[in-house]
C-alpha cells in the first residue's frame, strides 16, 4: 500500500480514465470484420435473452423495480411488454441475456461476457431513439448500436488481458460497469469530462465479490450480476450528464484509490491500445450453454458418447485435462445444489453428454440432476492441468481453450483420448460456427415470438445494409410481446 497522501491539490485525471474517454470519443471503427461480428453478436445475445424467458427464475426478476413503475415511451425489454426507464430496462436486458450462461465470452487474465454490456447499450439506444423521434430528431440506427457494442467489447476485453481481478476475489462484472459507463455516457451526448467523471464513479463502486460463483455459495446472482453492473453504468452516465462531479485519481490515489484498496497495490494495466480486437476475436457459445473453459470438454464428451453410453457401469475412471483457469474455477466435487452450481462444474458438464449425447439448459435443472448416473460418473473423474493448454490459452495469437477427455474401463480397455483446442465459437472456426449460431438464433426467437415477428426479424437480419440503417426504435418494435 502506498504512503498516506497528504496534498489536497486535485490531480489530473488518471491516465486510464483519459485513454478510455479518448477511445470512445475519437477512435473511428473501420474494421468490417468487427461490424460483421457485432451483427452476429447482436442476434446471438438477443436470442439468449429469448431462451431465458422460458425460465421463471429469470422472469421473476424482470419488470419495474416496484409494480406499476413503468415508463410509456421509455426503453423496451425484448420479448416482453415492459416499457421502463433506461436504468431498470438495462437491468432487465442484462439479466435476460446472461441468465443461461449462453452469450459470448472473453478469456484472458480476467474472463467475462462482453455482450453483457448490451443491457445498457440497447436500453439507452431505444430510449434515445424514441425520444429523438418524438422531438423531431434523427433516431440512433443499428449501425450506431453496433459501433457502441464494438467499443464496449473492446474496453472490457482489453482491460481483461492482463488484469486478473478474480485473483483478488473480485467479479468480472466490474468491467461491464466500466465499459458500459464509458460508452453510454458518450451515447447520451456526454463530453470528455463527463465520460471521465462517470468512469471515476464507476471505479469507485469497487467490485462485487465472486462469492456467488464458487462453492459453497454458488447461486443465481451470477445470472443477474451483469444486469446490475450495466444498469449501474447507466445511472453513472445520467448523473454525469446532470453535472455530478468526478474523482480524478479514483484508481491511483494512495491508500484510498481502487488500486491500493481493492487491487492489492497493483496497477490496472492497459495491455494494448483500444481498437476492435475484442469483437473480432470474441468467443460465441453456440452449441450448448456451458461455462466457456469447459466448452471443448463438452465437445470431447459428445465425441465419446456413442462408445461410452452402453458401458457406463463399467467405467473405472475418466481423465479430464484442462487449462489452469479451468481447474481453478470449475473443478468441483461434492453435492451441486442448483443450476448455477452445475453449469460451473466441469465434471457435471462432461458427465451429461457422456450419458445423453447432448447438453442443454434444461440439463442443469433438478429433474435431470436427479439422475444418479451423473454423480456416479463425477465421482470417477480426475481433473488435471495440461500445461500446454494453459500456455496456449494465454497466447494472444491462439487464445485456445483446450480440453481432452479419455475414459478408462474396469476390464483394462480405454477409449481414445479426444482433444479439442478450439471450440466451435472461436474465431478460427467462424466458417463452421456462424451457420450454427444463426440456427440457434432462429430457434430462440421462434420459441418466444409470433411467426410474423420472427419472420420479419430474420428477413431484416439477413440484409446487413438494411439492418444497419434501421432505427433502433423500429427494430425494437419487432420484439414486443
Amino acid at each position: 500500500m502506498s504512503s498516506h497522501y497528504t496534498s489536497a491539490v486535485r490531480p489530473k485525471p488518471d491516465a486510464l480514465l483519459q485513454k478510455i474517454a479518448d477511445y470512445v470519443l475519437k477512435t473511428k471503427i473501420t474494421s468490417k470484420e468487427a461490424f460483421d461480428t457485432a451483427r452476429y453478436c447482436l442476434m446471438d445475445t438477443l436470442g439468449c435473452g429469448m431462451l431465458a424467458l422460458a425460465y421463471p427464475a429469470c422472469t421473476k426478476m424482470l419488470g419495474p423495480t416496484v409494480p406499476g413503475a413503468t415508463m410509456p415511451g421509455g426503453a423496451r425489454v425484448p420479448g416482453t411488454s415492459f416499457e421502463l426507464e433506461p436504468i431498470q430496462a438495462a437491468f432487465n436486458i442484462g439479466a435476460m441475456v446472461r441468465w443461461l450462461d449462453f452469450n459470448d465470452t472473453w478469456l484472458a487474465a480476467e474472463w467475462g461476457h462482453p455482450s453483457d454490456n448490451l443491457g445498457g447499450l440497447l436500453a439507452v439506444a431505444d430510449y434515445l431513439s424514441r425520444l429523438n423521434v418524438r422531438e423531431g430528431r434523427k433516431p440512433l440506427t443499428i449501425r450506431d448500436l453496433l459501433d457502441a457494442m464494438i467499443r464496449a467489447h473492446e474496453i472490457q476485453g482489453v482491460l481483461a488481458l492482463e488484469n486478473g481481478f478474480n485473483r483478488v476475489g473480485l467479479d468480472h462484472v466490474l468491467l461491464v460497469r466500466i465499459a458500459s459507463t464509458a460508452v453510454v455516457t458518450k451515447m447520451l451526448g456526454g463530453s470528455r469530462d463527463d465520460i471521465i467523471n462517470a468512469l471515476s464513479n464507476a471505479w469507485i463502486d469497487g467490485g462485487a465479490l465472486r462469492t456467488y460463483r464458487h462453492a459453497p455459495n454458488t447461486g443465481s446472482r451470477k445470472s443477474w450480476a451483469a444486469g446490475d453492473a450495466t444498469s449501474r453504468a447507466v445511472r453513472h452516465a445520467l448523473f454525469a450528464l446532470k453535472g455530478e462531479m468526478g474523482y480524478p485519481s479514483a484508481l491511483t490515489a494512495p491508500r484510498w484509490g481502487f488500486q491500493d484498496v481493492l487491487f492489492k497495490g497493483n496497477e490496472v494495466k492497459l495491455a494494448q491500445p483500444f481498437a476492435s480486437y475484442v469483437m473480432e476475436h470474441v468467443l460465441f457459445k453456440i452449441s450448448f450453454p456451458a461455462e466457456f473453459h469447459a466448452q471443448t470438454a463438452v465437445e470431447c464428451a459428445l465425441a465419446l458418447h456413442a462408445e461410452v453410453k452402453g458401458k457406463l457401469d463399467q467405467v473405472e475412471k475418466i481423465v479430464i485435462e484442462t487449462q489452469e483457469s479451468g481447474v481453478r474455477i470449475i473443478d468441483k466435487t461434492g453435492p451441486l445444489d442448483n443450476p448455477a452450481d452445475r453449469d460451473h462444474c466441469i465434471q457435471y458438464m462432461v458427465a451429461v453428454p457422456l450419458i445423453k449425447g447432448s447438453l442443454t439448459a434444461e440439463d442443469y435443472e433438478d429433474s435431470v440432476a436427479a439422475d444418479r448416473r451423473i454423480d456416479a460418473l463425477r465421482a470417477k473423474m480426475q481433473v488435471v492441468e495440461n500445461k500446454k493448454f494453459t500456455v496456449d490459452y494465454l497466447d494472444p495469437k491462439k487464445r485456445s481453450i483446450g480440453n481432452a477427455v479419455q475414459v478408462f474401463f474396469k476390464d483394462g480397455t480405454k477409449t481414445k483420448r479426444v482433444e479439442i483446442e478450439y471450440p466451435i465459437g472461436h474465431r478460427r472456426r467462424r466458417k463452421e460456427g456462424i451457420p450454427v449460431l444463426l440456427a440457434k438464433f432462429e430457434a430462440a426467437i421462434r420459441g418466444r415470438l409470433s411467426a410474423r415477428q420472427a419472420d420479419a426479424i430474420l428477413a431484416l437480419c439477413r440484409d446487413a445494409k438494411k439492418l444497419d440503417a434501421t432505427p433502433v426504435s423500429e427494430f425494437m418494435a419487432y420484439w414486443v410481446v
